[in-house]
């Protein structure tokens, strides 16, 4: 288990990211919107704050996803899923959400809005080539391999 330092906007009302089982490889997040709540419109997107700041070790992202149960019941979820957050970013985790069911969605203060999984980074040394080794699948893309 890596230790991650996190920083509170404020005591008072902002939520640490908890794993609800002891299986769970996500953490929740739950919205910090100490002036109510945002209602984001079928087919809008909303920022929402979170109140959290990570120190994130080296070497490790946080990528933010979304709930399964927001998606499923009301077809609300992360934009731009996973997200990432850096180990050199020191500034608040605000998650992008999507609403992509028919009707209004509510996001209240407090609310469980996304999760977050800690994972290891491995940074790559690009090189050119020329060549590139042959594969069975090669240039194959979208659909190449069936239904």
């Amino acid at each position: 288990m890596s230790n991650v330092n996190v920083k509170l906007l404020s005591k008072q009302g902002t939520v640490l990211p908890e794993y609800k089982t002891s299986g769970a490889a996500g953490a929740d997040v739950c919205a910090y919107l100490p002036e109510g709540s945002v209602q984001i419109e079928s087919g809008k997107v909303a920022i929402i704050p979170t109140g959290l700041f990570f120190e994130i070790p080296q070497g490790y992202e946080i990528q933010v996803r979304p709930r399964s149960g927001l998606a499923a019941k009301n077809g609300v979820t992360v934009l731009n899923t996973p997200g990432t957050i850096d180990s050199d970013y020191r500034g608040e985790l605000k998650v992008i959400l999507i609403n992509l069911g028919e009707k209004a969605f509510t996001v209240n203060n407090g609310e469980r809005i996304a999760q977050i999984i800690v994972a290891p980074v491995i940074q790559a040394a690009f090189e050119i080539s020329q060549t590139l080794s042959q594969t069975q699948r090669g240039e194959g893309g979208f659909g190449s391999t069936g239904v």
